[in-house]
């Protein structure tokens, strides 16, 4: 049986929103249509869409239902490009983004003629703050992630969304790794901004946090600017034309409904756990070393560096013995390269390719981490004895 530690890339299918996702795709109608079927189908939708938006702290207007992550964040930061004020270009990105983010940024470069206005991080991986707000000054849009992806830390998201609505520039958060691990508001975040700067979007989804892989939201302020980037409806504000996924919406709402009524308790276990983990292994491998910030980090998080052993080389070995973990974002899987978030952080190209993201959850049980714990001393002695770490 494999013990699962990879929570990061996709949490497992909770039972209860496998069974809203059942009982919901045996409804028969499509949400757009006006007969009886397709109104039972809308209001499914609609109470998903009310239920979600409670727990992001929105209004159920603002959400809109997407096919994820990448697309919540292609859609804020395509639509916030194509409607941006006149005269401005400047797209403020810190260091260390999700690839989904990164990505974007460097294809409106390349394509639409963006300025990319990069902001530093420091070296537990957190957004500078002044940094960022000296990079707001004159630019289109600015975007940033509430916790960072690889290495777990937390960024100040109501500092950086009062940072950009004191000058005026809208921002995305993305807060697909934050959301059902750590407090997340679109409200309280967004504050008395003017219309169309601040916080005008904010992107979570369902497969962080046990919902079916394949539905995710964007929360939108009535006030923002944002093209569509799909057209043929004017579904969802127009915001995102297209047939609505009922059943994904409801079993994303269930998930969510889950995590968050147990995120305290569930923060405090998990934190118990990557704590013992971290000790166990820093106490059997001396020279190993948590990366990220030791406190104000995703609870489930334990990103760590082993000086000698290569990252890949590690997550093979460990995977023969039944344990999967990570190198990085899933993202990025299957191409060996260093972690950019490592990078940005200050650390050499070398020690960007001896890291682990081992990410607990729901699942994870003491048993779980005691294994990995016992099977990385020897996982990490092959791994050094094979050549794989540093070169000369």
């Amino acid at each position: 049986m494999t013990i699962y530690l990879d929570h990061a890339a996709s949490a497992p299918l909770r039972p209860e929103a496998a069974a809203a996702w059942l009982e919901a795709s045996r409804e028969v109608g499509n949400a757009s249509s006006i007969h009886g079927s397709g109104q039972v189908a809308r209001r499914s939708l609609e109470e998903a869409r009310e239920r979600l938006a409670s727990l992001v702290e929105a209004d159920p207007a603002e959400i809109v239902f997407t096919s994820g992550g990448t697309e919540s964040i292609n859609l804020a930061l395509k639509g916030m490009w194509t409607s941006r004020l006149p005269g401005t270009t400047g797209i403020v990105l810190p260091d260390g983004e999700h690839h989904a983010t990164l990505d974007s940024v460097e294809w409106l470069a390349a394509s639409q003629g963006a300025q990319i206005l990069p902001v530093p991080l420091d070296v537990d991986g957190r957004i500078g703050h002044e940094g960022f707000c000296d990079a707001l000054s004159g630019a289109a849009l600015a975007t940033a992630l509430v916790a960072n992806n690889e290495v777990g830390t937390l960024n100040d998201a109501a500092g950086l969304a009062r940072a950009a609505s004191d000058a005026g520039v809208p921002l995305h958060l993305d807060a697909v790794a934050a959301f059902g691990h750590v407090p997340v508001s679109f409200r309280q975040w967004r504050a008395d901004a003017a219309p169309g700067a601040g916080l005008v979007a904010l992107s979570v989804a369902g497969h962080k946090i046990g919902a079916p892989v394949g539905v995710g939201a964007l929360a939108v302020a009535r006030s923002a600017r944002i093209a569509p980037l799909l057209h043929g409806g004017r579904q969802q504000r127009g915001l995102r034309a297209g047939t609505q996924d009922v059943a994904g919406a409801v079993a994303f709402a269930a998930a969510a409904e889950i995590a968050l009524a147990e995120r305290e308790t569930e923060a405090r276990r998990l934190a118990a756990l990557r704590d013992g983990l971290v000790s166990a292994v820093t106490t059997t491998i001396p020279d190993a070393r948590l990366l990220g910030d030791p406190t104000r980090r995703i609870p489930g998080n334990a990103h760590l560096h082993f000086p000698g052993a290569l990252g890949e080389t590690l997550l093979f070995l460990l995977d023969q013995a039944g344990i999967s973990v990570s190198t990085g974002s899933a993202c990025q899987a299957g191409v060996a390269e260093p972690s950019h978030v490592v990078l940005a952080m200050g650390h050499d190209a070398t020690a960007a390719r001896e890291v682990l993201r081992i990410t607990l959850g729901h699942t994870t049980t003491p048993a779980d981490v005691a294994a990995l714990a016992a099977a990385l001393p020897e996982a990490v002695a092959r791994a050094r004895g094979a050549g794989s770490g540093r070169r000369s």
